[in-house]
């Protein structure tokens, strides 16, 4: 996809449903459509500066910090986000939306960590995820997993929140994970961009089935975290196995 399709794309999908709304509707979509897309326009930027510092340099953290904060201010100026249906039913036992959640979560790391296996082979693929990997192996881990936590919160607060809320009903799903997988394209990261893509699908079926971002927040935190403990020893095994 060029800029001109992304571009063209960008302005269907947001800003075209809004103009053509009725004059007593305009504000409110508008406003939340131009601030979804200067958030995701900035937010595409600040990832791609906070991927670029150095694994060991400290300034990953206010630079990765801050770009947890864009997306959660973004999505709190563009207007209220709905959070959805999970919580705890009578007897302090999970809902059925937690409990698919969890397991939605735990697929994906299952399969990307199987799939990890595979990618230790083909160093184009790995050599950028180790490049990762070794903010975590040279810094602080607990602090690494706490921004990653907290960037998982923004992006499902803003992405499955109110971007999701800015985009007709028909394309939300759709539209909503190819923005999701442009902005972290700048990543420089093809697989993280692959990620993006099939987590983008799945948070955004959840968030469309529970009416909030609460359910898909705790697929992409299971899903994250768990990528963030586990893949250095998945792609060492399968250096191990295929190498």
């Amino acid at each position: 996809m060029g800029p001109d399709e992304i571009s063209r794309f960008v302005h269907d999908s947001l800003l075209e449903p809004a103009i053509e709304s009725s004059p007593a509707r305009l504000d409110g979509p508008l406003r939340r459509r131009v601030v979804c897309l200067v958030t995701v326009v900035a937010g595409a930027l600040l990832l791609r500066a906070s991927l670029s510092v150095a694994p060991g340099d400290r300034l990953f953290y206010p630079a990765t910090a801050s770009l947890a904060l864009l997306w959660l201010v973004g999505a709190r100026l563009s207007g209220p986000v709905v959070p959805g249906h999970v919580h705890s039913s009578r007897g302090g036992r999970a809902s059925h939306a937690v409990v698919q959640s969890l397991v939605w979560g735990g697929l994906l790391l299952v399969i990307f960590l199987a799939g990890a296996l595979a990618v230790s082979q083909v160093p184009w693929l790995s050599g950028p995820v180790q490049d990762l990997l070794d903010h975590a192996r040279r810094g602080s881990l607990p602090i690494v997993a706490l921004l990653t936590a907290l960037n998982g919160l923004g992006e499902e607060y803003f992405f499955r929140g109110a971007l999701f809320q800015a985009l007709p009903r028909h394309r939300q799903v759709l539209v909503s994970t190819v923005l999701y997988s442009v902005v972290t394209a700048f990543s420089g990261i093809p697989l993280l961009v692959l990620a993006a893509a099939m987590l983008g699908a799945v948070v955004g079926l959840q968030r469309r089935a529970t009416g909030g971002f609460l359910a898909p927040t705790i697929t992409h935190l299971v899903w994250s975290l768990g990528m963030l403990f586990l893949l250095p020893s998945a792609l060492s095994l399968g250096a191990a196995l295929f190498g």
